[in-house]
């Protein structure tokens, strides 16, 4: 578990995250974190859209039931 602080950044508050966290992340300055709520209450740091996920799961699913009609259509 790490720990930040809570800073002061121009008018607005922000965190500054530790370089071991950031590799973890794999970001880099300027890439774009998502924050989620757990069920719980909890809040959980992703670099990954949950958003684009699910809209990726629903794509797999249609390209898996078409899957013969898309590969004819390839041709």
């Amino acid at each position: 578990m790490a720990q930040v602080k809570v800073r002061s950044i121009g008018n607005s508050l922000g965190v500054v995250l530790p370089k071991e966290i950031l590799t973890r992340l794999n970001v880099r300055n300027g890439d774009i974190l998502h924050l989620t709520e757990a069920a719980d209450g909890s809040m959980r740091i992703t670099p990954y859209d949950p958003e684009f996920e699910r809209q990726m799961q629903v794509a797999r699913q249609g390209m898996a039931n078409f899957r013969n009609a898309l590969r004819e259509l390839a041709k």
